[in-house]
This record gives structure tokens, C-alpha cells and sequence, in this order.
């Protein structure tokens, strides 16, 4: 491993174990530099060696002091002492996702209007690579950057998850329930998410906390679907609703 020169720090886009972990090893990544503190790089020496093993092409790490690595990057950032420079992931949309699953037996995309606080967004994420969804919509106006503070709360998954960016969500529904998908919306006037026999292609659209789903999008779901509350609170956070509806779609 090398020093970097502290005058000629590459600006980090990713930081935190998992996060830099997956990137690293994901070969659609395109690296520029792997930044790690002296006391963390003995932690990342297995995922080293895994990308050797798995012959992927990467730049030589460099030691950096944590207080150089903290400058680099927006304050705050709990960064573990790993930050990676390195380019976005290609940018898809929704054609790319119904043709990438136009053979898989069951799958189910997420859907989020206009849900842009980066740590829901990335909790989100997490929790749809954890039930299997295989992608994600968002609007291309309102989507925060997939990086800093989204991609370490998505804990990796945004290597494993593909979002599709679009101008217009209810025309991207459309497109979707063309390709054969059922399409449900989560809110608090639909039917109880158990009760529901869930289509072999579903997507779920989730809205943002407290307006929802705009009236278009919510217009042009098939079936809107809500999660029982049986305590005093009346409604979770986004995140936490979008990982229980998930589990109900995956376990049915």
C-alpha cells in the first residue's frame, strides 16, 4: 500500500465498510482510489484479496491520516476510516429493468415518489436487497445523489439493487403494468397488506412521509394496500414501512 499526498486527495464519493466493500468488488465500478486510515486497513485485507481472487482490475490502496480523510469528506461522515473515489454506476431506466426481468419467475421492483431524504432512501434500498427486489424507480428530479450518506445507510446494496431514473412515475407504471406487472400502492386507505395475494410481477410504490403518493401515481396503481397499526402511533417511517410491506411480498 502507498501514503497519499494530502494536497492531491481524490474526492471521495463513498465511505464506510460496507459501502466501499461492495463497491470494490463490484466490477461495474469504475475505481479511482481506495483511501484507508492505518487502523483500518488490516479490516479491509480480506476484501482485498477476494478481488484479486476474483480478478478484478483496481488501483493500489493508499494510507491516509484520519484527519486528511475526515477533510475530504462532508462533515460528519461516519466513514470508519475507508473512503472510495471512484465513478457513478451506469444509469439505467425502466426498460433496462423489464427487460433485465423479463424471464425470472417472480420479482418485485420499488417504486418511490418523491421519498428524498438520502437515509430513507437508502434504508430502503438495503431492505429491498435483503427480500429480493430486484430494482428500484425513483424521479429523476427529485432523487438525491447515490452516494455519502444514502450509500452508507444502504450498507452496500446500491451494487446490488439497480435504480432506473424517469422523467414521469405514472408513465413508468404504465409501462410496467404493459410488461405484465401488478402494481400496488402503499397507503393507509387500502386494504391490509396480509390479505393480499400478491402478483408474480409486483412493483410497490411507496410515497414520501406525510403527503404519500402524489394523486396521479396513486391513480394509476392497480390496488392500494396498507399496513396494520395496532398501537397508538398511526403510521411508521417510510424505510420501516417499505421493509415490513417487502417481507409481506416475499413471503407470499
Amino acid at each position: 500500500m502507498g501514503k497519499k499526498d494530502k494536497h492531491h486527495m481524490p474526492r471521495p464519493s463513498l465511505y464506510g465498510f460496507h459501502a466501499v466493500r461492495e463497491a470494490w468488488l463490484n466490477d461495474e465500478r469504475s475505481v479511482e482510489a481506495l483511501l484507508l486510515t492505518k487502523q483500518a486497513a488490516g479490516g479491509f485485507e480480506d476484501t482485498l484479496k477476494e478481488a484479486e481472487r476474483k480478478g478484478t482490475n483496481r488501483p493500489r490502496p493508499f494510507i491516509v491520516d484520519k484527519d486528511a480523510l475526515e477533510k475530504a469528506l462532508s462533515r460528519g461522515a461516519v466513514h470508519q476510516g475507508i473512503a472510495l473515489a471512484c465513478d457513478d454506476l451506469p444509469e439505467k431506466d425502466i426498460q433496462d429493468l423489464i427487460i433485465e426481468n423479463q424471464d425470472a419467475d417472480k420479482v418485485c421492483l420499488v417504486i418511490l415518489d418523491q421519498v428524498t431524504d438520502p437515509h430513507n432512501v437508502g434504508a430502503i434500498m438495503r431492505s429491498a436487497c435483503a427480500f429480493g427486489a430486484k430494482g428500484m424507480i425513483m424521479q429523476k428530479k427529485h432523487a438525491p445523489d447515490m452516494t455519502g450518506a444514502l450509500a452508507k445507510a444502504a450498507c452496500g446494496a446500491l451494487e446490488h439493487v439497480p435504480v432506473a431514473f424517469e422523467t414521469n412515475l405514472s408513465r413508468s407504471i404504465e409501462a410496467l403494468q404493459e410488461a405484465g406487472y401488478f402494481v400496488y400502492g402503499l397507503d393507509e386507505r387500502g386494504e391490509e397488506v396480509q390479505t393480499i395475494d400478491f402478483a408474480v410481477k409486483t412493483a410497490l410504490v411507496l410515497g414520501a412521509e406525510g403527503p404519500g403518493m402524489r394523486r396521479l401515481v396513486k391513480d394509476h396503481c392497480d390496488v392500494l394496500v396498507r399496513l396494520p397499526m395496532h398501537g397508538p402511533m398511526p403510521s411508521i417511517n417510510v424505510s420501516n414501512a417499505a421493509a415490513v410491506a417487502l417481507h409481506e411480498i416475499a413471503k407470499n
